[in-house]
């Protein structure tokens, strides 16, 4: 049973329809979301947990895909599993490395994550967990100018240098990555799970853009620190996408708190490939 949501969620459901598992998909009430013929869909009050349970009755694995300032409302989802006899749950990670102390004190995201995994742990009497780390989503940010790269206007704008190496997946890299964890259940069985597609830097990446262009980018230049002061008064101004400039700082910036490499990943074990990065951009531009 998987909970689709945004981009990633039509990317995991694809590669889940095309392999033998059983799919069904759980969603909100009110949700407007279509999805393709043929798939049992239950649309639920997320704030009932019977209305849970008997939807994910019959379901061996709970994929949560929730976004991702709805993290701190998943206890309620394992809870309904529990008591439908689901045996895997994974909740909604998919971003930097939660268990950073340090990125979780910047990421106003990432404690709810940490105390849901928490929960999971205190459960595993009565069921299993898996947490899938991928990093950034490369794909994704990219298209919407998150690592201070904006290919419309050909501007970049380095933190500290641009030279701090981060994590970073793409779309399709993810939705494998959650495929072979159940493949390889018995390896990622209450584990957090590292993957990636690349470990790159701002740098490496405008190096590429003017090597593709064949042209000088503007460059602009800002701090770490500036960048994660204005984050923080966004968010005291009620803009939530000031949680953006705080995670740029952290991840972006020199103390490179999105790389996933410290924590050991998987990719190897998970016969997850690594991709090319200028090769990987070259097809992706032909696309957009």
């Amino acid at each position: 049973m998987t909970k689709a949501s945004g981009n990633l969620g039509v990317h995991v459901l694809d590669i889940f329809l095309s392999s033998s598992y059983e799919v069904s998909v759980l969603t909100r009430k009110e949700s407007t979301s279509t999805f393709p013929q043929g798939i049992p869909v239950f649309r639920a009050d997320y704030s009932d947990q019977d209305q849970l349970e008997s939807a994910m009755k019959g379901h061996q694995v709970v994929i949560c895909m929730v976004a991702i300032f709805a993290t701190g409302g998943q206890q309620i989802l394992v809870d309904a599993a529990i008591a439908a006899g689901v045996e895997l749950f994974l909740p909604s990670e998919f971003g930097p490395p939660s268990r950073n102390e340090k990125f979780a004190a910047l990421h106003p995201a990432l404690p709810p994550k940490v105390a849901t995994v928490d929960y999971l742990r205190s459960k595993e009497s009565q069921i299993s967990w898996s947490a899938l780390i991928p990093g950034a989503f490369f794909d994704w940010g990219m298209k919407l100018g998150l690592f201070g790269l904006d290919l419309r206007s050909k501007t970049a704008t380095l933190v500290d240098g641009g030279t701090a190496i981060f994590t970073a997946s793409t779309l399709p890299t993810i939705a494998r990555g959650i495929l072979a964890m159940l493949e390889y259940a018995h390896a990622t069985k209450n584990q957090y799970v590292y993957i990636s597609s690349f470990h790159t830097s701002q740098m490496d990446i405008l190096t590429v853009l003017e090597k593709i262009d064949g042209t000088n980018w503007t460059v602009k230049h800002v701090t770490s620190e500036e960048l994660i002061s204005q984050g923080h008064q966004r968010l005291s101004e009620g803009d939530e996408m000031g949680a953006i400039d705080l995670v740029g700082g952290g991840a972006l910036g020199k103390s490179a708190l999105g790389d996933s490499r410290p924590w050991g990943l998987w990719n190897e074990k998970l016969g997850i490939q690594r991709l090319d990065l200028e090769q990987y951009i070259r097809e992706a531009l032909s696309l957009a």
